[in-house]
């Protein structure tokens, strides 16, 4: 940088207007905090993770943007129904271990992440569109060099940054955080369809996830929107769906054809938008906190689409980084890995284990399992809510011994 270029200072920068950044940004508006929220996109733009879980609510309504989320009209959610074969079973999120909401909303992203974004800026923070940050200095003054779409460069001096850019990962990239995640490298192919689902084909209030009859490591989301749209897509090991782009329309809409539950909701209904393709989302790093910075959401960990966990873990880490940074702006001396990390880390250690029992079929044994105890069943929908982190919850406090407990239980009782 030259002296003469423009130096800005803030309490908190924050990469990233998805809803981990507005979230977060919204709280520390509330705590008195300035805050400038740097989006190297334009509102509204795509996103998959359509599907909340009713634990989400909760850090929505902490950040005064409820009644915004209610209002909107979005399609209602309370639970998911799973199918495979001829077996199926729904679970209802109201009817759970966990004290909470039971209830969400399935969204257009495009649609919920600019109303996000939009309360946090109407709460005082200020949010640029287009200006995406190229590099960072670390330490107690934290500095993040920013570009905007005219190739203006300045810099933002902040007393702490907060990485909320999800699948862009900008701190883990800029400083080399990347950690491997021991999970195997999946895709997903996804579009959306006019549904015209009759009132009684399908309960919309519900997620969708239905194993393939062949493959029980491949997987597919339906999820019902508002005005009779669906988002469809296939989750597999890459190799699976890695056909040219031209051919993408074609192998989504055959593996369709190939679930016989996706088949008869949706059979031929035309595609609304091009079929689209991401793969290698799974990611981790070393740490999620560094000198005067933490990592938000996906920007940190992203597991698997597979539960929807993902917007939750977001505003968990929103919700969780706030309360911790309030505290140090305040002078109090604090511990970011034991007051941070490891909290946020039981809840996604949770979902791991569901995630990794999806794959080897074990989850699936149990949750299709035709005798389950109304206890356990109301445990195992806790943790679907996204109530991942509360340790009253058995399959919470101890998920990898539990799980594996109860499905050799299930398999020795067929």
């Amino acid at each position: 940088m030259t002296p003469s270029a423009r130096r800005e200072a803030v309490d908190v920068a924050i990469i990233g207007a998805g809803p981990s950044g507005a979230v977060a940004a919204a709280l520390l508006r509330k705590a008195g905090r300035s805050v400038l929220v740097l989006e190297r996109q334009h509102f509204p733009r795509f996103s998959i993770g359509e599907s909340l879980l009713p634990q989400s609510m909760a850090y929505l309504e902490e950040a005064g943007m409820l009644q915004a989320v209610v209002e909107a009209g979005f399609q209602y959610k309370n639970g998911a129904h799973f199918v495979w074969r001829d077996r199926a079973t729904s679970y209802d999120f109201r009817d759970k271990h966990s004290a909470g909401w039971g209830t969400t909303y399935q969204v257009e992203r495009a649609k919920f992440d600019e109303l996000l974004i939009d309360c946090a800026a109407q709460q005082g923070a200020e949010v640029r569109f287009g200006h995406t940050v190229v590099a960072m200095r670390t330490g107690d003054t934290p500095m993040l060099e920013v570009v905007d779409e005219n190739e203006t460069r300045y810099e933002v001096h902040a007393r702490f940054v907060l990485d909320a850019s999800g699948f862009g990962r900008v701190l883990p990239r800029l400083l080399n955080l990347e950690a491997p995640t021991g999970l195997p490298t999946r895709a997903a192919i996804f579009s959306h369809v006019r549904d015209g689902l009759a009132l009684d084909a399908f309960d919309r209030n519900k997620i969708c996830v239905a194993t393939h009859p062949e493959h029980r490591d491949v997987w597919f989301w339906m999820i019902p929107l508002a005005g009779g749209r669906s988002s469809v897509g296939c989750v597999a090991e890459a190799a699976f769906l890695d056909v040219p782009q031209a051919q993408r329309e074609a192998r989504l809409r055959t593996l369709i054809r190939e679930e016989p539950t996706l088949n008869r909701l949706i059979g031929d209904a035309p595609f609304l938008m091009p079929v689209n393709q991401i793969g290698g989302y799974s990611a981790n790093v070393e740490r999620l906190h560094g000198p005067g910075f933490a990592l938000l959401g996906n920007a940190g960990e992203f597991l698997d689409p597979v539960f929807s966990s993902g917007v939750t873990i977001a505003l968990r880490s929103a919700h969780l980084a706030v309360k911790v940074l309030e505290r140090a702006l305040g002078g109090e001396a604090v511990d970011w890995q034991a007051e941070y990390d490891v909290p946020l880390r039981k809840g996604i250690d949770t979902f791991r284990a569901f995630v990794e029992r999806w794959y080897t079929g074990e989850l699936q044994d149990i949750i299709y399992y035709p005798r389950q105890t109304p206890s356990i069943r109301r445990m195992i929908s806790s943790v679907l809510a996204g109530y991942a982190w509360d340790e009253s919850n058995p399959y919470v406090a101890d998920p990898v011994r539990r799980l594996n407990v109860l499905h050799e239980a299930c398999m020795q009782s067929l």
